[in-house]
């Protein structure tokens, strides 16, 4: 490309014909690159996808070469990707819009903001009710802790002394524990449904007073996990029954301490549909956790499928 840029003086062109035609010969087939070369830059800069290469200005690539049009400026960077619409006939649908419309299963508490004075200003006569509005607002009530106190009265008989009559303690989830399983239920969910780590969980009980540890909180999901282990079993033989079985595998990074960095588990995701073939069996699908890579244990699990 310099040899091409610099003028080339008569006193310094070889005077063998031979060399000459080595020399012409060169130049063409330098300048054929060339000319590919800026067919291509002109393509990418003013053909289509020209915003990728937005920052080039044309200084840069202005070789003074015949064939270059240098005069011509790089258009405004447009999306180009998209395929230009074509004219409807139909008229456009108007946008829908929920002004107003709140869910009706949600329960409704009514508020009735009476005047200060129900007497006439003129005439000070009692005003009658001729017509009302009415506004709905979408409210919340904040997550409530409290104590549930269970009193379990004794009652005895005054003539002997084996009379003595009281109601059984109700079933909790936690036998032993200070907790109820509505609060068990709301931990387990927002970990795994509403990814809410236990250690934020943590931060939100004492931000109302309620102090606990995460090893207390994760004992809770242990727990609920034992209890839940027989009804994910029966899911995943359910799933595993069925004549059509999708599998998928996510690497999953677990911390491992002693090695002072994550190591690479998997989980596997056992699920069946058969609404595409028009099947009776409902959709569904189970999570299965590898430690490792998981090829034994999963081969474990689909021991005996065939389907």
């Amino acid at each position: 490309m310099y040899r091409l840029i610099m003028a080339i003086r008569p006193d310094a062109l070889p005077t063998d014909p031979a060399a000459l035609t080595e020399m012409v010969l060169a130049l063409d087939v330098e300048n054929e690159k060339l000319r590919v070369a800026m067919q291509a830059l002109k393509e990418m800069i003013f053909g289509k996808r020209s915003e990728r290469l937005a920052t080039l200005v044309a200084e840069q690539l202005a070789l003074e070469l015949d064939d270059l049009e240098t005069g011509a400026t790089p258009p405004a960077a447009a999306n180009d990707d998209a395929a230009a619409a074509k004219p409807s006939d139909k008229p456009r649908k108007k946008a829908r819009r929920n002004i107003g419309a709140l869910p009706k299963h949600l329960p409704r508490c009514e508020q009735v903001l009476e005047p200060e004075a129900t007497a006439c200003p003129c005439c000070q006569g009692k005003l009658h009710k001729i017509g009302e509005d009415v506004s709905e607002v979408l409210d919340i009530i904040p997550a409530i802790l409290r104590v549930l106190r269970t009193i379990r009265p004794k009652y005895a008989c005054r003539g002997c002394t084996d009379g003595v009559v009281q109601a059984k303690v109700l079933p909790r989830l936690i036998e032993s524990g200070m907790v109820l399983t509505a609060l068990v239920s709301h931990v387990v969910v927002s970990k795994f449904a509403w990814y809410l780590p236990l250690h934020r969980q943590v931060q939100i009980l004492a931000g109302q007073g309620v102090h606990l540890g995460r090893s207390t909180l994760a004992g809770w999901v242990k727990r609920a996990a034992w209890w839940l282990k027989s009804l994910y079993e029966l899911q995943l033989r359910t799933i595993q029954a069925a004549p059509r079985v999708f599998c998928d595998e996510t690497p999953m990074p677990v911390l491992d301490p002693g090695r002072h960095r994550p190591r690479i588990c998997q989980f596997w995701a056992h699920a069946m549909d058969d609404r595409p073939w028009g099947g009776p069996a409902p959709p569904a699908v189970a999570y299965v956790f590898a430690d490792g890579r998981g090829t034994e244990e999963i081969a474990a699990q689909l021991t005996g499928f065939s389907g």
